[in-house]
């Protein structure tokens, strides 16, 4: 009796549509909400997250206000547990929260190609290694700002030539600047020669990183700038600390777009019964079991709500992917990226708001009374 559903959905086509649209924007929102805490769960856990530490200056936030000697990369690869020592410069336009955040790491050239997940798409690395004010770019960033190889690309006091566009496993690092690391520390005005904003430590398989973390400290404490240092996922986190906050809070945004999809969809149904109500006597007069009559109700619910879930979360998986969002603070960057996790989650969601939303008004139709319905004009 599928046809009878959708025959019955057919036969008020506006409010089906109506209520098609408002499922599909309820979707839509929770989508995207979910997608930024994908992001940032993807930032702050794995293995790159974990295995890996980052040594900042102690009781410093922005990456402008950390300087730490380029030296002090020597001191560090000496500790037990250390695999690789990167010095990194960081520059960022702006150190607040901001959905067009441009951050540029400067780092040796080899080191970035033999520790860095990326891969380039277009450009070279030979260019990239020999000329010093060239840059490489994230995907994310390239499209944001209509970048391609051979342009230059100038912001506050930097200026830069792409010489590559690359793409990466990890989604934040698409949302990044790669520069050889002598370029950022004699740019005028950074005075950052001999100077790095943090060293980041690749750490061998048997590690332990607290401990390493910890004699990193003790060791670098007698120098000329005392150090903090965690892993990298903490640090990541400890600095986007106020978006974590904005994030959780936007879980339940989530939340009430579900309760909103729950809402118009059971109104919608409850309406399209009471309007029924006789039809639904005839129905059990001419041998329909009140269990089929409830069914009939819960799957014209279900397919609302699936379809329309189905067509928000198409359009938010779309956008993400198209419009390669991210968000950032002091250096850190949170990616927008579509997954299949994603696309599963807003299907199985939809189909359990259709299912729910259709409970009440299935009861009342699978237990009209007969004579009554029938003696109504």
């Amino acid at each position: 009796m599928f046809s009878y559903v959708l025959k019955t959905l057919w036969r008020h086509r506006t409010r089906t549509l109506l209520t098609v649209t408002g499922a599909a924007v309820a979707m839509f929102v929770f989508c995207f909400v979910g997608s930024v805490q994908e992001g940032l769960r993807r930032l702050t856990t794995g293995s790159d997250a974990n295995r890996s530490l980052i040594v900042f200056q102690e009781n410093r936030f922005c990456p402008t206000s950390s300087r730490l000697p380029e030296d002090y990369a020597r001191k560090i690869k000496k500790v037990p547990g250390v695999r690789e020592v990167m010095p990194i410069q960081v520059w960022t336009n702006n150190c607040r929260a901001s959905l067009d955040i441009v951050v540029f790491n400067g780092a040796d050239p080899e080191q970035i190609q033999k520790t860095r997940p990326i891969s380039l798409t277009s450009g070279s690395w030979q260019q990239f290694a020999s000329q010093r004010d060239a840059a490489i770019v994230g995907r994310n960033v390239a499209k944001r700002r209509d970048l391609s190889v051979g342009d230059q690309f100038s912001i506050g006091d930097l200026s830069v030539s792409v010489a590559g566009v690359f793409e990466s496993s990890v989604p934040s690092e698409e949302n990044l600047i790669y520069t050889s690391l002598l370029f950022l520390q004699y740019t005028r005005g950074l005075d950052a020669a001999g100077l790095v904003t943090q060293h980041e430590v690749l750490l061998s398989d048997d590690a332990d990183p607290d401990h390493v973390a910890s004699e990193i400290d003790a060791l670098l404490r007698s120098g000329t700038v005392a150090t903090k240092t965690r892993r990298k996922g903490a640090f990541q986190a400890n600095t986007l600390s106020d978006l974590v906050d904005m994030i959780g809070f936007a879980h339940w945004l989530g939340y009430a777009c579900v309760g909103l999809v729950l809402s118009l969809v059971a109104t919608t149904t409850v309406m399209s019964v009471q309007d029924r109500i006789k039809e639904y006597a005839v129905l059990q007069t001419i041998g329909v079991r009140p269990l089929r009559a409830l069914r009939l109700v819960l799957a014209e619910s279900t397919v609302l709500c699936l379809v329309g879930g189905v067509i928000g979360t198409a359009a938010a998986l779309a956008v993400l992917a198209v419009g390669g969002f991210a968000i950032g603070a002091e250096g850190a960057t949170i990616a927008f990226r579509p997954s299949l996790e994603l696309a599963v989650t807003g299907t199985i969601v939809s189909l359990i708001a259709g299912v729910i939303a259709g409970l009440a008004p299935a009861v009342q139709a699978a237990t009209v009374p007969i004579v009554n319905a029938l003696q109504q004009a």
